[in-house]
């Protein structure tokens, strides 16, 4: 009787050293993985988005501008005297998921998105990959000023995209993201209601404080022989990224007015080929809500 009560004593005193022994192995494996940080400076690379999230509990202020054309000469301030702007804000859920919501002044538009980074760089494992879904809706014009009536529906378009990068070393970064965009009312004969595209971008760090960054979308199922006021154009943006104390401050070079996913895949007008740059600049400010870390 007494090996009764022995044996299973036994059995679970062994179940709780394997259990310690497993715990062990698993935290001595994670405090040996080492990740890669800062593959981006910000969310955001030039107009596109990046694969870094916000921390749990940070709020990420940017607040972008774009001018009319350089090319538009000296009558027109070299384009200074045109300008649209988008108010952005992001918020950190937790170091790996947060939320953010923007208005840009063309077209009026609101978007809302979420960002989950789902694989990080390490020693262990080559990339980081962050998934992002994004909703936008457009207000201009409204249905006094239109010849037609606007639905809620009719204003509305979605996207989603998933953002690949490695950080190659300590001065480059590279990123690849297939895109998708849909956008539920359109002119059919000359738009698509679904567009695709691919975008490249990269960050190499010229000094301690100052890094060049840049990105070109590549429309996948453009439209062909389109009327002239229908062509759209691939976006190309390159930025001067210069670091300030607690914000980030980015000149800016891009042939989109676009600062939302639609509007550079879709409604791109000008070449940059051609000539047709915007100067603008990004300015992003970082502000710890949940306690210091």
């Amino acid at each position: 009787m007494r090996m009764f009560y022995v044996f299973p004593a036994l059995v679970i005193n062994m179940m709780a050293f394997a259990q310690d022994d497993l715990l062990n192995e698993l935290n001595k494996e994670e405090q040996g993985t080492q990740y890669a940080f800062a593959t981006f400076k910000g969310t955001r690379i030039v107009n596109g988005q990046s694969v870094e999230t916000k921390r749990k509990g940070e709020l990420e202020f940017i607040f972008s501008h774009r001018f009319g054309l350089i090319n538009e000469g000296a009558y027109a301030l070299w384009g200074l005297d045109e300008s649209v702007t988008r108010l952005g804000l992001e918020y950190g859920i937790s170091d790996r998921f947060g939320l953010g919501i923007g208005r840009t002044s063309v077209d009026k538009t609101f978007d809302g998105y979420f960002r989950y980074k789902a694989l990080r760089q390490s020693n262990k494992f080559p990339l980081t990959v962050t998934a992002l879904g994004s909703v936008y809706y457009k207000t201009y014009p409204r249905n006094s000023e239109s010849p037609y009536p606007i639905s809620t529906e009719d204003r509305l378009a979605y996207g989603a995209q998933l953002m690949i990068a490695r950080k190659f070393s300590p001065k480059l970064s590279l990123q690849l993201n297939p895109m998708f965009i849909h956008r539920n009312t359109v002119d059919q004969d000359v738009e698509n209601n679904d567009d695709l595209a691919l975008g490249f971008a990269g960050r190499y760090k010229i000094t301690k404080s100052v890094a060049l960054s840049g990105e070109y979308i590549f429309r996948l199922n453009a439209k062909e022989n389109q009327p002239p006021d229908y062509v759209r154009y691939d976006a190309v943006g390159i930025g001067i990224d210069i670091e300030t104390g607690g914000h980030v401050f980015q000149l800016v070079f891009t042939n989109t007015l676009g600062m939302f996913e639609r509007y550079t895949i879709t409604e791109t007008y000008e070449d940059f080929g051609a000539g047709d740059i915007h100067f603008g600049f990004n300015i992003t400010r970082t502000f710890q809500l949940g306690g210091k870390r």
